[in-house]
């Protein structure tokens, strides 16, 4: 395992969407994300997360050491199971070290330092698990990882404003359908879309929790060049033009830190250049950063 980070990090992700929808809520016909009090534009960390993941999936596929393990169609269990194997663990037998117990007390969990090690084996293989933590205590249970790069909610510096549009698509799905339509075949949908968002996102990176999981600096290297261009390879017709416009990362010259992180975000001000016009562009603002306290630089 690499050697973990020894400094805080806490950072700013500042992007935007044109003509799209960022994040849809599948609780409300899929539409986009707003915050029914202030009208403001949200989307999740789970949303920024899993193109995160994306991201990692597709530029390090080569290397075993950046597998992840929350995946399309993957089965988490399996892969939990998977690192008893690996560690050449048989969990249908008594444990090897009699300090964790003469006896399985659940055929097919771990049990003692067995789950230790599955943590750590699952963390040294998965890079998702060492960057976000996960909930490994099912199946064959191999605990639980905090992880040490967290992120917020992403919300729009202004209110935003939802579409709806009506598409036609001239083709239909069944016979049924030709037939009812006497072979007009045309089948009639809805787009929700936002015509401009800016939305900032926060991030805090722990030294602390790092040393638990193993994250590196490589592997910080590669989450700032995720969020840098996960949106790149992201691409769909849904969420229309989406692009990583900043990303302000303040560097502790400790583990504890300088300063709190809400004083660092506080010194990054964006505002509209021109309060009488909705904004539709990125140049339609302004962004300014302050000078930092002492113990903390911008990268």
């Amino acid at each position: 395992m690499s050697t973990p980070i020894k400094i805080r990090y806490d950072f700013l992700l500042i992007f935007d969407t044109q003509d799209g929808n960022p994040n849809g809520d599948p609780d409300a016909g899929n539409m986009p994300r707003i915050d029914a009090e202030t009208g403001c534009g949200l989307v999740t960390d789970v949303c920024l997360k899993r193109k995160v993941r994306n991201f990692v999936q597709i530029t390090q596929a080569d290397k075993p050491t950046f597998d992840i393990f929350v995946k399309e169609k993957a089965v988490l269990n399996r892969a939990i199971e998977g690192a008893y194997a690996d560690l050449g663990v048989d969990l249908t037998k008594p444990p090897a070290d009699a300090k964790d117990g003469k006896k399985r007390n659940k055929d097919g969990q771990g049990q003692g330092s067995e789950i230790d090690k599955a943590r750590n084996q699952m963390c040294n293989k998965y890079f998702d698990i060492r960057t976000f933590g996960a909930v490994l205590s099912v199946g064959a249970n191999a605990g639980q990882v905090r992880g040490p790069v967290q992120m917020t909610f992403a919300r729009s510096v202004d209110p935003v404003v939802t579409l709806e549009h009506s598409i036609t698509r001239m083709a239909v799905t069944t016979e049924a359908e030709a037939e009812k339509q006497g072979g007009d075949n045309r089948t009639m949908g809805r787009k929700n879309t936002i015509p401009y968002g800016l939305y900032v996102a926060h991030g805090f990176v722990s030294a602390h929790l790092a040393a638990q999981t193993g994250f590196s600096q490589e592997d910080l290297d590669l989450l700032w060049a995720a969020l840098n261009n996960m949106f790149e390879h992201d691409r769909s017709a849904a969420r229309g033009l989406m692009t990583t416009r900043k990303l302000v990362i303040f560097e502790h010259d400790n583990a504890l830190g300088q300063a709190s992180a809400q004083s660092l975000f506080d010194l990054v001000t964006i505002k509209r250049k021109d309060e009488t016009k909705p904004p539709r562009a990125f140049s339609d603002y302004e962004i300014a950063i302050g000078t930092p306290p002492k113990g903390v630089k911008i990268l």
